[in-house]
């Protein structure tokens, strides 16, 4: 049930390179979070893993129930409540009528928002929008979690409290979980593991592994998270002289 990827590259038609003869092994319940600078193809990666893109070179292993994905927007259907939104992911992947209501129920308590079934999105704030959405992506009952950026566009506060109810949640259901970001304090307080990707096209240039004592220190992972700021502030410079547009 791991995720493999072997020396797998992408192009776009007509483009160049955007990723680069990537290889990583992902196993059954790990978080990897992958860190780099807008313009390097994170969210190509999660695309590929997710079926959505095929690569140009290479190859991937995925577990054969593939993946759910959860993207920056909720994207929920606003004439929908919370409830019947992730009771649609349930219809569409064939869950047993009988069993829903039960199962959306389940669902809301795990991302705390047993309360609050019954709104509709424009209701909710933005980090409830954002539970319900990650709600519906647990819906499909895959063991892969793609997330794209989810909490890039909320406040402080808000991204903080969702980043301790997903590795709450993580925790729970054993998931593997591949969480793209380029805010590398959001990477070091969630992942087990980092991979930090080149400018452009994207390959791995470093991989770091987080545990939880290393996280238990301010000091630590301040001086880490200085680290990979200065790899990436770099990276991104050297991509802004080559004149690639992000």
């Amino acid at each position: 049930m791991s995720v493999e990827l072997h020396e797998v590259s992408l192009r776009y038609p007509g483009t160049d390179l955007v990723i680069d003869r990537l290889s990583t092994r992902i196993d059954q319940g790990e978080f990897i979070a992958v860190l780099g600078a807008s313009g390097c193809g994170k969210s190509s990666l999660l695309n590929m893993i997710a079926g959505l893109l095929q690569p140009s070179d290479g190859w991937l292993d995925v577990p054969a129930d593939g993946a759910a994905f959860m993207f920056q927007d909720a994207n929920l259907l606003p004439w929908l409540s919370a409830a019947q939104n992730i009771e649609l992911a349930l219809k569409l992947g064939g869950f047993p009528e009988a069993q829903r209501a039960a199962r959306v129920e389940q669902l809301l308590e795990l991302v705390q928002l047993g309360h609050a079934g019954h709104r509709k999105p424009h209701e909710l704030s933005g980090g409830m929008r954002q539970r319900v959405a990650l709600a519906r992506s647990l819906a499909q009952d895959r063991q892969v979690l793609l997330m794209d950026e989810p909490f890039a566009a909320l406040d402080a506060i808000t991204r903080d409290m969702l980043h301790e109810q997903l590795r709450q949640l993580w925790e729970s259901t054993g998931k593997t979980i591949v969480f793209v970001t380029h805010n590398v304090r959001e990477a070091i307080r969630l992942a087990g593991r980092i991979l930090v990707l080149s400018s452009h096209p994207g390959r791995i240039l470093e991989t770091r592994q987080i545990t939880d004592g290393l996280r238990r220190d301010p000091a630590r992972c301040a001086a880490l998270a200085d680290e990979l700021t200065t790899i990436l502030r770099k990276e991104q410079a050297k991509h802004e002289r080559s004149g690639i547009a992000t």
